[in-house]
């Protein structure tokens, strides 16, 4: 019994993990934003001022979805390099800086709170880095996947401190949107 695996097994194994993994993951960053209430529609964030750094709306939807789809590709390489010294530690690193990811949209669309967000955006920050460095000690192209992921995410913490010093007396405030009625 031969128990090296032939490159076409190697590939196909890829393949499953890529085709398990890049709807997963850009399923989980879908409904993290679903549940937040992300967007324009929220009343709150309509009510931020905007920096003027602020990319056009429709933007985010479509990065977003990209650096979810290269975040499995570069995970889906990470766990098909069976033997590969430090794969546990690097998938690890990844569903840390992944669930990081996840709670941004709820602290910052949900909870309003901007410097939470800024706070959770600098551990992301981090969080990616250490998965960058860890993906690269096992398969570099796949670190070298998340790099796009890493500028963004960099962008989104300088967005998010520009957000918080443009609306500081937004921080935290419930906005619901509704109509206010005053009878004199």
């Amino acid at each position: 019994m031969n128990m090296i695996a032939s490159s076409g097994q190697l590939r196909a194994s890829y393949i499953r993990w890529a085709l398990f993994l890049v709807p997963a993951i850009v399923l989980l960053g879908i409904l993290s934003g679903q549940f937040a209430d992300s967007g324009l529609g929220n009343p709150w964030f309509a009510a931020l001022t905007k920096p003027s750094i602020y990319p056009p709306p429709a933007m985010f939807g479509i990065v977003w979805t990209v650096l979810y789809a290269l975040m499995g590709f570069a995970l889906a390489m990470v766990i098909t390099a069976r033997g590969a010294r430090g794969r546990g530690a690097a998938v690890i690193a990844f569903v840390v800086q992944l669930a990081l990811n996840l709670a941004l949209s709820p602290v910052f669309f949900a909870a309003h709170q901007l410097t939470w967000a800024l706070v959770l955006l600098c551990a992301i920050d981090l969080a990616v880095i250490v998965t960058i460095v860890l993906f690269w000690r096992v398969r570099a192209f796949a670190a070298i996947l998340l790099l796009p992921y890493l500028a963004w995410i960099l962008f989104a913490t300088y967005l998010n401190y520009e957000f918080r010093a443009s609306n500081p007396a937004l921080d935290g405030v419930n906005v619901s949107g509704a109509v206010q009625r005053y009878e004199f």
